[in-house]
């Protein structure tokens, strides 16, 4: 990524600049998604483009952009304070079934243990 690019998304004043730039150009930004996804993170203050980026590299290919995404639903779980995109999150992560299995899950992913915690806190 070049240093022209670098300063444009870094002044990117919700994350939506970052995001379409990721979306648009998918094929060529392996390289760079490292730092794309710190700079969404950086500039996203609501956690909504974190949110969609994560679900956006999960549809794409959850294996190759794990760590990306693992990296970006944590600042989700951090951003979203008013839990209006985690819902949606989690259903795309571990299926719209997960309140079906939300004891498994809890008990073997922490993002998912947070992320239900805060959706559900006293439970379904």
């Amino acid at each position: 990524m070049d240093q022209a690019l670098k300063k444009k998304l870094s002044k990117d004043p919700n994350g939506l600049m970052t995001y379409e730039y990721i979306a648009n150009n998918i094929d060529s930004v392996d390289a760079d998604m490292p730092e794309l996804v710190d700079n969404i993170i950086a500039v996203d203050k609501n956690g909504q483009f974190v949110v969609s980026t994560a679900r956006y590299l999960h549809a794409i290919d959850a294996k190759k952009y794990a760590p990306c995404i693992d990296k970006l639903v944590k600042a989700a779980i951090e951003r979203d304070r008013e839990h209006v995109y985690l819902g949606d999150l989690a259903a795309t992560i571990w299926g719209p079934d997960y309140k079906d299995h939300a004891a498994e899950l809890s008990a073997k992913d922490d993002n998912f243990r947070r992320i239900f915690k805060r959706l559900y806190p006293s439970g379904i």
